[in-house]
This record gives C-alpha cells, structure tokens and sequence, in this order.
C-alpha cells in the first residue's frame, strides 16, 4: 500500500508514523537488503494489518537452553532493545505499539528455542548498546559489527547488508556521491552511516570546500521524512532500510547509485557474558541450520543478506 495521497503532507505523516503503512508481510524487494523487530503477528488478523513470521512451531532446545546464564532464564523473558523506527528491521505496526520486521521475528525465534517468552522493548538506537546486560538480555537492533562497537558489547553475527543513498525521485538537488561538499545529509544518531557523513564534513571542511550539514535524528524515519520535505537532500542508511522508505512513499524517493560497503551485523551481548555468547550463538546457528531463519527473512523479502554461520565477534567484518 502506498503512504501518500497525491500529497507531500500525506507521505510525511505516514513516515513520521514509523511507514505503518506496508504491503503486508513482504514491503521489501530483496534486491535492497536489510532489518526488523516482533514476529508471531498471526494473532492480529485485519486485512491491513502488517503480519509477522509464525513462530509458534519453533520448540525448546533444551541443551542450548541450559547454556543460558540464569540471570536471563530466571524470569522467564528474553529482553531485547530495538530501535523501532527501523522498517523493515524493526518498526512498529498500525496500531503504533506492536514491534515487527525480520528482527523482531528472530527476536521472537531465539527466546522460543530458549523456552523464554519474548519482550521487545522499544528505544533510541544509540541507547541500546549501553544498556545491553542491564536493561536488556539483547540488542537487536539492524547493529553494523565494528571493531568499537565491541570493545563496548559482544556480538554474534546473523545478517549482512550496506548501505544506501536516498535522494527525491529525479535527483532535483543533483546529488553526487563522489562530492558531497554543500549538502545537507540525513543520517540517524549513532549509525555508521552518521560516522560516514561526519568524516565527509571534516573532509570538505578540510578542503576549504561548501560545508557538510549533518542532520543527526534519533529515528530513521526522520531521517527519511526530511529529504521527502525538502530538509535534506540525502539521506544514507542501511540498504534494506532505504529501500523499504522507497517502496513506502509513493514514488517519491529513489536510490542513488549502487549498494555500498556489504558489512555484517550481530546481536549485541553484554561485554565478556561468555556464557550468553555461546547460547545466542548456538540458538542462532540452529534457525540457520533448520530453515527458520532463511524462511523469516523470506517472509520480509530481505533474502539477499543471508549468512550461513553464527559467529562470536567475527574478524572478518564485511
């Protein structure tokens, strides 16, 4: 289903609603990659309600169970931070309380082999990794594993994608990826793509060249919202994010140039829980060997960023 209504006003407001609004279960094309958040959706039933993987079938394991420290077993629920305005990673559905997307399925897959219920727990992305093994058992949250961002958490590799530049469809601002001096740049706080776009300013900056403007927002979907208003004349995210705000908008977006930089992302763990580590790793390991985990990422049309094996803070990044 389309967000607009002949209007910019329209699409901004379906935006700024975290694009509620998708075409079912699939409001991606694999061929832009990424991200998501809840799962077992079967349960809400209305015709335009967005519909989640069933994961009601996946059983306990109970001997990766065990290897749950009892710290998390204890109460019975997995928590997991997720930044929701993340479509089609982790978003919010119609009724804007429902966490779904490929995430937040898996999210739901991963307590289910542990026997735990599942608790996705809404937050501003760059507050999730602080609060990995206090507030939350996990961070699942579309996370890029880089070398800093694990001196800070531990991570367990599940997906892959790059990211993307999106611009107003025809490019009216004639935006050029190769010279991004002058230009107002929408990123979200605390991606990689926000490091990208602030090295770009240092560099213009450094040049003597028109400056960068950086436009930090906390949610993605603010991000999208400012070049769909004018604000900005680009905005960079990972691959699946920009391609699911293109397919939201009405034709209103597009892609600018190819995918950039394929790099792996993980499941935040609390820094040194070597026992967590080794459960996540083994639970994620099985989705992956059983067919659940290709099946979710089917399910969003995210195929394409599929990895083949779980690993505990991986070396090879990309």
């Amino acid at each position: 289903m389309s967000l607009s209504k002949g209007i910019q006003s329209a699409a901004v407001a379906a935006l700024s609603a975290a694009m509620l609004i998708a075409v079912a279960a699939c409001g991606t094309t694999d061929s832009t990659d990424t991200a998501s958040k809840s799962g077992d959706s079967s349960k809400d039933s209305s015709s335009t309600s967005i519909q989640g993987f069933d994961t009601s079938s996946i059983q306990k394991d109970d001997e990766i169970a065990a290897l749950l420290p009892d710290s998390v077993a204890g109460d019975g629920t997995l928590t997991v931070g997720a930044d929701t305005s993340y479509a089609p990673a982790e978003f919010l559905a119609e009724d804007g309380k429902t966490p779904v997307g490929f995430d937040v399925d898996l999210s739901k897959a991963l307590a289910a082999v542990f026997g735990l219920k599942e608790e996705a727990i809404s937050s501003t992305f760059d507050s999730i990794i602080p609060s990995v093994g206090s507030k939350y058992d996990l961070g699942i949250s579309s996370f890029t594993v880089t070398k800093e961002r694990m001196q800070a958490v531990d991570f367990v590799s599940y997906y892959k994608a790059g990211s993307s530049w999106v611009v107003a469809k025809g490019n009216p601002n004639k935006v050029d990826t190769s010279d991004l001096c002058g230009l107002k740049i929408a990123v979200q706080t605390g991606t990689v793509q926000e490091e990208d776009a602030n090295k770009a300013a240092e560099q213009c900056k450094a040049e003597g060249k028109d400056k960068v403007e950086v436009l930090s927002t906390k949610l993605q979907t603010d991000a999208a919202t400012s070049v769909v208003t004018g604000k900005a004349d680009v905005f960079y995210a990972d691959s699946p994010v920009g391609g699911y705000a293109i397919t939201q908008t009405d034709g209103q977006l597009e892609a600018l140039g190819d995918v950039e930089g394929t790099a792996k992302q993980g499941i935040a763990i609390k820094k040194g829980d070597t026992q967590m580590d080794e459960a996540v790793r083994q639970a994620v390991q099985k989705l992956m060997d059983d067919g659940t985990y290709l099946k979710i990422l089917k399910h969003w049309g995210v195929e394409s960023g599929a990895l083949d094996k779980a690993e505990i803070n991986p070396t090879d990044l990309s």
